[in-house]
């Protein structure tokens, strides 16, 4: 895949992952265009990142006609405790809507765009949790598997197409996303890969033709969930009896 002179629209892309892919991918002289749910969010990375232009799916064909690259970064995570009661079914699957809706419809709203470009790629963004759920991010995992298995078929729909599909699957990565709602006992001590080394990565992987992009702990994830997917899923697990207990005494 050509790493330049693309123009690319990154959803997600005011902060964490999308943010820096939108960094890296500007200094590599691609035209990058950006979308998010936080308005104030998006001016304040379109004064900080010279060069990035943020737009609405509506007006992005008429200002950006020559698009030929898509990254499906948006994305929430968060720690649920399946036990409790109350919930609405629209927070209970606000992962749902975010995570997987919104990647299926957005390649859906863009893919009569993409088959007419050259050099022309979609990239959606799962995680080493697709391969092995960690129980106390439940919808969040279970999203991630679905986009795996979703891309899989899309790969397959679009082998003629001319539009190539790729899968990162990040590990755990420095980003608000992963500290917002977790604690190192959480994760295990795992300590997050730096954002900067993933964004390098994810690149490399793409112009590499790399289909399915598993960087560090992802990679070992995908292995083990062939060779060892009890073990894996108890390791995962552990922080559960944390979570029940913390949320037992409040």
């Amino acid at each position: 895949m050509k790493m330049h002179d693309n123009t690319i629209l990154i959803t997600g892309g005011s902060s964490g992952i999308g943010l820096e892919l939108a960094r890296q991918l500007i200094a590599l002289n691609n035209t990058v265009i950006i979308t998010g749910r936080d308005a104030a969010k998006l001016e304040a990375v379109r004064a900080q990142l010279p060069g990035v232009h943020t737009a609405l799916h509506e007006h992005i064909a008429a200002s950006h006609p020559g698009m030929n690259m898509l990254i499906n970064c948006a994305g929430i995570m968060r720690k649920l405790n399946l036990h409790k009661r109350g919930a609405t079914l629209e927070d209970a699957t606000r992962e749902v809507t975010t995570n997987l809706n919104g990647t299926i419809w957005t390649n859906l709203q863009f893919l009569p765009m993409l088959k007419n470009q050259a050099n022309a790629a979609i990239v959606n963004v799962s995680s080493g949790l697709a391969f092995v759920p960690m129980p106390i991010s439940p919808v969040y995992s279970a999203t991630k598997a679905a986009i795996h298995s979703y891309t899989l078929s899309l790969r397959a729909q679009l082998k003629n197409s001319g539009v190539r599909v790729f899968e990162l699957a990040p590990p755990a990565t420095e980003t608000p996303l992963f500290h917002n709602d977790f604690t190192k006992e959480d994760v295990g001590g795992l300590v997050p890969m730096p954002v900067a080394t993933l964004a390098k990565r994810a690149i490399a992987g793409l112009a590499a033709d790399v289909a399915e992009i598993r960087p560090g702990l992802s990679n070992i994830l995908k292995i083990a969930s062939r060779l060892a997917p009890d073990f894996m899923l108890r390791q995962l697990g552990k922080s559960v009896d944390l979570m029940l207990s913390a949320d037992k005494n409040r």
